[in-house]
């Protein structure tokens, strides 16, 4: 993986690009050559589109034939981490190289020139008259290292006018000049004092930071109970990290998180961090993109796709949240952002910390078998207690028809809210409720486009398709037999558990949060901190409540349907609610009374049920893992989902029975093929969908094996074929 290699002027090259090609293409060095890894503009027919030199040219075309490349553009070179870890995993996924490339550039203004913007220094003159706000404007400019700042920036953090400005510049205080437009982000200071640790945190911080030290790749899982300060703990890795000039990277699972995240970051370290994922502005996209490969940017806090950015010297991954399913990319390119960050770690050299309360079944056989480390924090920070569990079972419960909150949880929300606390209600289920009945004929309305149910958002005053997210208004006739007045609403989301609430409570202020709800992730980030700040006296959510939020008021978590998610056939689902639940019970009492959560169950004798109310985590996980490997079931065994599409269901069964009767390639590394049969959810946006899973044992070479097999066939025109290593999800 050499760094060096330098292309002369003339010399062939292969630039690989993120266009539907296949793999990299051979053109000719531009005038003045070009090293490896370099951003350059190609022709690709009529078009110029951006590519990567990816290596020495080996089409064996005769240069006559071959293009020039058109200019090298002004970015830092794709190292050959970057590169070596696209290509493993594209491997590992089965993914087109330029499909991952693409993930790697999605960037605004890589393809543009340098440009600069108007910045402010300080001048060598004295003002005549130095005023209280003049003299904020001169100490931010000192302790920014009289580093220029724009005008904009500069006001805001002297908490100055546009006018005080200009008297500065006409007194000569300060002088106007340019800068490159994308400046460096402030450096985070990792000598500041954190906060005083517990025993517990004390040792996990010590070891972190002798393996950061350390360098070279390790894992580490960080179990810690909610509450427990599983952040202060690895904070002191990201300050060892930048001790030594290396950058570090936080993934969080929910964009709503980074508000609370970056200023404990700023506390911590006297600055903000960069910040990367959906919400963040092109600008700011672009100014990230180009200073991680500078090395601008210390600690980046992000989504994801994060784990694509170009880092210059990568020493510390840390996956906040873990287990949580938000991490695995369902679209497009297929991967899980806790696996794809594992396998940047070891070929950067990096230190990877995996956080949890919950960890996944994956991630604590890992460290039960001795591959990745492991650190417990085993009690809450301080003198706070964990929630204290109890069910409510809903067989003894006298519920009024079209009701969800039991009884004995009124009466627990009305104690809180007496005693001038907050409650939260946590139901996993969006919009006012999944299903619109006609109670004429029975016709219950779906998608136009998919086999699903359109759910009611009454708030929205709209039916919405969850699988293809298209719309249209909720009818006043059935569309079936035109009956008037006839469509009823049936089961509870959270609109209409809000409803519910709203008129059990006509005092309380109640707020919802749910992702659909709210046009920006701004919008998701006020009302987080309107409810932390207590302006809700009754928090109702789905599982967007569950992810590391802080509730100082918070102290009562009611679960209105805890059985909601043990339904169907997933092999995760024991798991997946084993984690919601205590996830969500961890949202009570967090600073100072003790927190109490009440579940509604209709199994309190489930083996789940007893595991949560218990907290017999270990026992939990350890009769998990022993089903699983009995089943040779991940993580002890592997799978991958085959799902074929088209326009025409015959057409796309006679494929999957095609693949389904050539299974030779599977056959020789023991492994089986089950399928075709129509997915769960058999058509989205109007195509049908065929799923077909495979099941080999956990060191059968699995991918090579898929390539064979599927490459014996050529799917008919219209039908795709999307392959997912390790699935998550089976619809």
């Amino acid at each position: 993986m050499s760094e060096q290699r330098f292309f002369d002027a003339g010399e062939r090259l292969a630039v690989l690009t993120a266009q539907p090609v296949g793999g990299a293409l051979d053109y000719l060095a531009p005038e003045g050559g070009c090293w490896l890894g370099a951003f350059v503009e190609v022709p690709l027919g009529p078009r110029r589109v951006l590519g990567v030199v990816w290596g020495a040219g080996e089409s064996g075309l005769a240069k006559a034939r071959l293009r020039e490349v058109v200019r090298v553009l002004d970015a830092a070179p794709m190292r050959a981490e970057m590169r070596a870890f696209l290509t493993r995993a594209a491997e590992y996924t089965l993914t087109p190289l330029p499909m991952m490339l693409r993930l790697a550039t999605r960037t605004p203004g890589l393809q543009e020139g340098p440009a600069t913007r108007r910045v402010l220094r300080r001048g060598p003159q004295e003002p005549a008259r130095l005023t209280d706000a003049r003299r904020r404007v001169l100490d931010r400019l000192a302790a920014h290292g009289e580093a220029p700042m724009g005008a904009q920036e500069l006001a805001y953090e002297a908490e100055v006018s546009a006018s005080v400005l200009r008297g500065l510049v006409e007194s000569g205080a300060l002088v106007e000049g340019e800068a490159p437009r994308d400046a460096p982000y402030p450096r985070l200071d990792p000598e500041r004092p954190g906060p005083d640790l517990t025993e517990d945190q004390a040792s996990g911080a010590a070891h972190l930071r002798a393996a950061v030290a350390a360098g070279g790749y390790a894992t580490t899982l960080l179990r810690g109970v909610t509450g427990s300060g599983k952040t202060e703990v690895y904070m002191e890795a990201i300050a060892e990290c930048l001790r030594h000039d290396r950058q570090a990277l936080v993934l969080l699972p929910e964009i709503a998180l980074t508000a609370e995240f970056l200023a404990r970051v700023e506390a911590r370290f006297g600055a903000r961090s960069a910040e990367w994922h959906s919400g963040v502005t092109q600008a700011e996209r672009r100014r990230l993109w180009r200073m991680v490969g500078q090395g601008g940017a210390g600690l980046v806090v992000g989504a994801r796709s994060a784990l694509f950015l170009p880092f210059r010297d990568l020493g510390l991954i840390v996956v906040d949240e873990e287990h949580d399913g938000g991490y695995k990319q369902e679209e497009g390119v297929l991967y899980h952002a806790r696996d794809m960050a594992v396998l940047r770690a070891s070929i950067a050299g990096a230190h990877v910390v995996l956080a949890s309360a919950t960890p996944s079944l994956e991630s604590w056989t890992n460290a039960q078998s001795g591959k990745y480390q492991r650190i417990d924090l085993g009690a809450r920070y301080g003198a706070v207690a964990l929630p204290e569990m109890r069910a409510i079972d809903l067989r003894g419960e006298r519920m009024e028809s079209g009701r969800w909150i039991s009884p004995t949880l009124r009466r627990a929300v009305e104690a809180r809210l007496k005693d001038g606390e907050q409650a939260m209600l946590f139901l996993n289920r969006r919009g006012y409720a999944p299903i619109t009945i006609c109670r004429a004929c029975g016709h219950q309305i779906g998608c136009d486009d998919c086999d699903a149910r359109m759910v009611e958002h009454r708030f929205l005053r709209r039916l919405q398709c969850h699988q293809c997210g298209a719309t249209k208004p909720i009818p006043a006739t059935c569309p079936a037999c035109g009956a008037e007045d006839r469509l009823a609403p049936v089961g509870p989301g959270v609109e209409r558990l809000a409803e519910e609430t709203a008129a059990a409570f006509p005092e309380a202020r109640v707020a919802v949060l749910s992702s659909d709800l709210f046009a920006s992730a701004r919008e998701l980030k006020a009302q987080i901190a309107a409810i932390a700040a207590g302006e809700a006296d009754i928090v109702i959510g789905t599982q967007l409540v569950a992810k590391g939020h802080n509730f100082p008021k918070l102290t009562l978590v009611g679960v209105i349907d805890a059985d909601l998610g043990l339904a169907g056939s997933d092999l995760r689902a024991a798991e997946r609610t084993f984690q919601l639940v205590r996830q969500v019970a961890g949202r009570a009492g967090r600073v100072e009374r003790q927190g109490l959560a009440l579940i509604q169950t209709c199994q309190p004798d489930h083996h789940v049920m007893r595991a949560i109310l218990s907290g017999a985590e270990e026992a939990f996980w350890r009769a998990e893992a022993a089903q699983r490997e009995a089943a040779g079931m991940p993580p002890f065994g592997r799978l991958a989902g085959i799902i074929l599409s088209g326009p025409e269901l015959q057409a796309v069964f006679d494929l999957g029975t095609a693949l389904a009767r050539a299974d030779e390639p599977l056959r020789r590394i023991g492994a089986q093929v089950f399928g075709p049969a129509p997915a769960p959810v058999a058509r989205i946006r109007g195509r049908h969908r065929v799923r077909l899973l495979v099941k080999a044992a956990r060191g059968a070479p699995l991918q090579p094996a898929l390539t064979r097999w599927v490459g014996q066939v050529k799917p008919p025109s219209g039908i795709r074929i999307t392959i997912d290593i390790d699935p998550q999800s089976f619809y």
